[in-house]
């Protein structure tokens, strides 16, 4: 394995030149840093973490917390923002560790053994007991969500409250009138996650001044859990045509209990599905959907962190604009809701 003694001596330099090349504390000439640049590529050497964070202070590690309860309710969505953020890191030449413990204690423990250079932090909530510490770390800390109380914060994600009034907003836009919310699951809506409770703010707030006839259900991941929820939205909404369904989990489960309703999409019920991209276009029936990019989130909440290593920015909020990909799920709902046009011109048959 090569040293620097190594790469010095190729570069035809003192090894301190070398590591002053690496850590940036004296200026060194264009040539000579050429020289030193060269060499390292060609003998393949890589300062050693550990030495590289005695000479500089610096690990060059990005610390992201992920808490597990997060992989239990969304795992694929978590799993494109740590994409997001590896593949970010990387291009700042970082490494990223993660930890899924998510109590203040082992975040601080994290943070005062100097073994991170930022943090990013996954799975905010509206009053996140994990805030009041970030004040307290040398490190900057930039948070995957918006609490109630962003100041003195950095933060970035979808804009969840606009994604919820988008989603009323194209469903009105086709015709309907009663329109159901299938949510995160009740654990998350109630320990105040997020963005399970501002898409909710957005979509109540939006139907409000659209005046029609909504509810949100809280709903699970699994078959049996959306099939509930499911039910309970056609008995909450009289006449429903149009579900939104962000839950990545619960949406083939969605689906499948709506056919075994022997009810159709977009025919007799528009779906919409808040989500990212890829996981509702490739569904049995490719749902409409406003995109969660969760993997340009994790890009963001990188470069905003490596650029507060370097410089006092100021804190704040990046709130992505929802957009909208119609993949032929939502349509105008049924000329006569809850029924179905006889073929012998009888009496109309009852749907749900």
């Amino acid at each position: 394995m090569a040293t620097i003694a190594d790469v010095a001596r190729l570069a035809g330099v003192s090894s301190s030149t070398v590591s002053y090349v690496l850590s940036g504390k004296r200026p060194i000439s264009a040539p000579t840093r050429e020289r030193v640049e060269r060499s390292i590529r060609e003998l393949g050497f890589s300062a050693h973490a550990g030495a590289r964070a005695l000479a500089t202070n610096e690990t060059n590690v990005i610390g992201l917390v992920v808490p597990l309860r997060a992989l239990e309710t969304n795992s694929a969505t978590v799993m494109e923002v740590v994409t997001g953020v590896i593949t970010a890191a990387r291009t700042y030449g970082d490494d990223v560790l993660v930890l899924t413990e998510d109590d203040v204690e082992s975040i601080q423990r994290l943070a005062s053994s100097s073994r991170v250079d930022a943090l990013v932090l996954m799975d905010v909530e509206r009053h996140d007991p994990r805030l009041p510490l970030l004040g307290e770390v040398r490190q900057p800390a930039i948070l995957i969500g918006v609490p109630s109380d962003t100041h003195g914060l950095s933060c970035v994600d979808l804009d969840f409250a606009a994604a919820g009034r988008l989603a009323v907003q194209h469903l009105t836009g086709h015709g309907h009138t009663g329109i159901a919310l299938l949510g995160a699951p009740e654990s998350a809506v109630r320990r105040s996650a997020n963005y399970a409770v501002r898409i909710i703010d957005g979509f109540r707030g939006e139907a409000g001044r659209a005046g029609v006839r909504h509810t949100v259900v809280p709903c699970e991941g699994t078959y049996p859990g959306a099939a509930e929820a499911v039910a309970r939205a056609f008995d909450e909404v009289e006449d429903l045509t149009a579900l939104v369904v962000h839950n990545e989990a619960a949406m083939p489960g969605v689906l499948d209990a709506l056919a075994r309703r022997g009810l159709s999409v977009p025919g007799d019920v528009s779906v919409l599905a808040v989500s990212p991209l890829d996981l509702a276009e490739h569904l049995a029936v490719p749902l409409s959907v406003i995109d969660v990019p969760s993997v340009e989130i994790g890009r963001i909440a990188v470069a905003m962190a490596v650029e507060r290593e370097d410089d006092a920015r100021p804190t704040e909020t990046r709130l992505l604009a929802p957009a909208l990909t119609e993949n032929g799920s939502c349509a105008a709902p049924p000329l006569e809701v809850g029924h179905t046009p006889p073929a012998d011109g009888g009496r109309p048959v009852r749907r749900w």
